[in-house]
């Protein structure tokens, strides 16, 4: 299991819960807005000694019993790493809820861990509308079936969940966010999430934000198809 790194506390990134979040190294996707580019582009370059032990994970979890209540796990991809269900279960153990943060490319692994109950909360990314996946996520083809079929599992779940779009100028048009809300009609939530230049981006020039006014203007024509569409981030 290659685990990049541990943030030891984080009010903002599970839901009413104070928890911790473990970054998994490596990701099959190219996304030229991404804002860990360190975690994605050195996945299979770094030395064993370069990756957190488990024990370190699970060692901080039992000083922090009482404190912590949930842990998330994010990337990077962490689906696409072999020891996840093995991390998973051991997470378990400590009474707290687990949040997995999934761009949905491994269907039959979000099943899995799901009829497994290794996962209370999916946050699953949607990057683009159908016909804009592939350019917006980085790669020259794209298996979309993967990703509807996530989608999908995600909103029979039973789990709490969430879809999110990170917005980026000359990437998305309203039109996208019209699209990928007729997509995931019916979801419980959606987030868009304003792009910010991390420093550690995949492609580090040619990239803006949108202005307030204009995440309203889109969210705005999500919920002619989603409930609950919120922003984040600005």
């Amino acid at each position: 299991m290659k685990i990049a790194g541990l943030q030891k506390l984080t009010l903002l990134d599970f839901p009413g819960k104070v928890a911790c979040t473990v970054f998994t190294n490596g990701c099959n996707y190219r996304c030229p807005y991404c804002h860990n580019a360190s975690l994605v582009l050195t996945g299979n370059t770094q030395s064993a000694d370069a990756y957190l032990d488990m024990e370190e994970i699970t060692d901080f979890l039992e000083k922090r019993k009482g404190i912590i209540d949930g842990v998330v796990i994010t990337g990077g991809e962490p689906t696409i790493q072999r020891g996840l269900e093995y991390m998973l279960e051991k997470i378990r153990k400590y009474d707290v809820s687990i949040k997995l943060d999934t761009n949905g490319s491994n269907p039959e692994v979000l099943r899995r861990l799901i009829a497994k109950n290794f996962i209370d909360y999916i946050a699953m990314d949607i990057k683009n509308s159908p016909s804009k996946y592939g350019k917006t996520a980085g790669l020259s083809a794209i298996d979309l079936d993967s990703i509807k079929e996530s989608v999908k599992i995600v909103m029979e779940s039973g789990k709490d969940y969430e879809f999110r779009t990170t917005l980026v100028k000359g990437i998305h048009e309203i039109e996208d966010i019209e699209d990928i809300a007729k997509w995931i009609s019916g979801a419980e939530k959606y987030f868009l999430q304003q792009f910010k230049d991390s420093g550690d981006l995949i492609k580090p020039y040619g990239l803006a934000s949108f202005s307030t006014e204009e995440m309203n203007d889109y969210a705005d024509a999500a919920r002619q198809f989603v409930e609950t569409v919120q922003l984040r981030g600005i």
